[in-house]
């Protein structure tokens, strides 16, 4: 909803639905939700296709099934609090005269989520492995004050995902597993912002009537939207030795058709003759972008693993968005321009006794917003360095748990954002996500 209007208001459900996704919960690049089990926040999740600690493979590389000892449950949550306090000021458009927008910074617009996994395999007698993940891989929860200088282009941004991934596994060669999966993928999205209601009869066309309007109070938008879409994944691991493991896995898009509803209160009754400012039926259509990712597992010695990992998104998807409306408003479109991104992360395991085993790790995620410019309220995201730490604790030959931190040092994300109805944002986020993860393996 950067749009100011009811295309505007439509235009975010879209926008935030794929992209701030990522940088209000999570942290992978983009949008993508990478807490998938808490075994592998330890290390930053270095080596996740190649490692196959537990039944989270399932998600990271199917094929790692296959050196899963008898059939295993993991389940896992993770506490994910992100702080984003900005600092700068909003001008109206040109149009409009130029000046500064009232309003404070919005306080802090970061959030506490919790964000469950649940993934299983199961050893078969033909010598196939087959799993099924239940987990989040996208989800936002940001927030700022209704009359912050930003309140034209955000308020609030909520997105929920849950994908259901059924998998199988078997071994091709002696040293060559491989997995593949489908995934059935539902996402909801609520979005508010404030209405400028000059701005909107301006963009709108209203003409004559627009002068009525001059000094009218903020008019209050919200959207809704949801969608169930199919994807497929596949993974590859080879082991070049008894302590060295190779691994690939593949995530393949997800095109999403959202249909949804916006709504408007406080709107001037002059709207309605305009058909803007009126509730109305949405959709869209959104690509959600392929990864890939290389990782390595390598024992040094019978006390010491390391652990490495490269994933690469392609965000060059999102060109534009484009929203398309029921009533008679013209559609509402973005330009985005996201560059493809990198994830590169690097692990540590030491064995400290048969029922210990402690981890480290680092990682460093590239933010896919190519500049200040395509940088909004909705995904302030920047470049973000991982430091992680975490332990397995084996509780009886049946049952171990899982516990991982990390803390993300987020570059300072600047913004000078100007959307198409000429509304600009300027200034500086001071940003940074602590994650604190839990899981509990049973194997029968």
């Amino acid at each position: 909803m950067t749009q100011h209007t009811p295309v505007s208001a439509n235009k975010t459900l879209l926008f935030v639905t794929l992209m701030a996704a990522a940088w209000g919960q999570a942290n992978a690049a983009g949008f993508a939700l990478i807490e998938q089990g808490a075994s592998g926040l330890g290390n930053a999740y270095a080596g996740a296709g190649a490692v196959a600690a537990d039944a989270s493979t399932v998600f990271f590389n199917p094929a790692g099934m296959m050196y899963l000892q008898g059939n295993q449950v993991a389940g896992a949550v993770h506490i994910i609090q992100t702080s984003s306090e900005f600092s700068g000021t909003g001008s109206l458009p040109p149009a409009l005269g130029g000046t500064p927008i009232s309003g404070g910074n919005g306080g802090d617009a970061g959030s506490t989520a919790l964000v469950p996994n649940l993934f299983y395999s199961q050893q078969l007698a033909n010598g196939f492995v087959v799993g099924l993940g239940i987990s989040v891989p996208f989800g936002l929860k940001t927030e700022y004050d209704a009359t912050w200088t930003g309140r034209y282009q955000a308020i609030e941004s909520e997105v929920k995902t849950i994908n259901i991934n059924p998998s199988i596994a078997y071994k091709a060669a002696p040293n060559l597993s491989v997995g593949v999966g489908v995934s059935a993928q539902r996402i909801e999205a609520t979005l508010s912002q404030a209405v400028n209601q000059l701005g909107a009869c301006v963009n709108g066309g209203g003409g004559g009537l627009c002068g009525a309007l001059a000094g009218s109070p903020d008019a209050f938008a919200e959207i809704e939207g949801d969608d169930w879409s199919f994807g497929y994944n596949f993974g590859l691991l080879y082991e070049v030795a008894p302590s060295t493991r190779i691994g690939f896995a593949y995530r393949s898009k997800i095109k999403q058709e959202l249909e949804g509803d916006a709504t408007f209160a406080g709107a001037h009754a002059a709207f309605a003759a305009l058909g803007v400012l009126v509730p109305t039926n949405v959709n869209a259509n959104v690509t959600l972008p392929e990864s890939a990712s290389l990782s390595l597992y390598h024992e040094l010695d019978s006390n010491w693993t390391l652990l490495a990992d490269a994933t690469w998104t392609r965000w060059n998807r999102f060109e534009e968005l484009r929203i398309d409306f029921a009533s008679n408003q013209p559609d509402s479109v973005t330009i985005e321009n996201w560059d493809n991104s990198m994830r590169y992360s690097l692990g540590l395991n030491y064995r400290y006794n048969s029922d210990w085993l402690l981890r480290t790790g680092i990682a460093f995620d590239e933010e896919a917003i190519p500049d200040d410019q395509h940088r909004t309220p909705r995904i302030p995201g920047n470049d973000r360095t991982w430091l992680a730490f975490g332990a397995n604790y084996r509780y009886s030959p049946a049952i171990t748990f899982d516990v991982g931190y990390a803390h993300l040092f987020v570059d300072d994300p600047r913004s000078n954002h100007t959307d198409l109805s000429g509304f600009n944002l300027t200034g500086t986020y001071d940003a940074s996500v602590d994650i604190l993860s839990a899981q509990v393996n049973w194997t029968f």
